[in-house]
């Protein structure tokens, strides 16, 4: 998968570890690891977004397509090393306030 292929070739960097509070929003505070991949350009100009579980060397598992009225912008961010539990942490994160997301999951292999 494509996905695979660019994970693999760019490091993802944790800006916002779990607890965290957002830069702009002291009140949103991250419940999982959340950064982006170095060098890569996501639908917000910025690096594409990555949320990371607790499941060392688990890779890509899901991504959600979020929608955000505050920022009026949409993205596709992705989803490494997460349980179920954590996916519907993610899902919760991003249905809430102005935002909203849909989880797509990876298909078992």
């Amino acid at each position: 998968m494509r996905l695979d292929t660019l994970l693999a070739g760019h490091e993802i960097c944790i800006d916002r570890p779990k607890g965290s509070c957002h830069p702009g929003f002291p009140n949103l505070v991250y419940p999982l690891d959340y950064g982006y991949l170095k060098s890569t350009a996501g639908g917000d100009g910025n690096e594409i977004d990555v949320w990371r579980g607790s499941i060392e060397n688990c890779g890509l598992v899901a991504v959600i397509c979020t929608v955000d009225t505050t920022k009026n912008d949409s993205e596709v961010k992705l989803i490494v090393g997460c349980s179920e539990s954590e996916i519907k942490t993610i899902d919760r994160f991003h249905n809430k306030g102005n935002m909203s997301g849909i989880i797509i999951r990876r298909p078992l292999k």
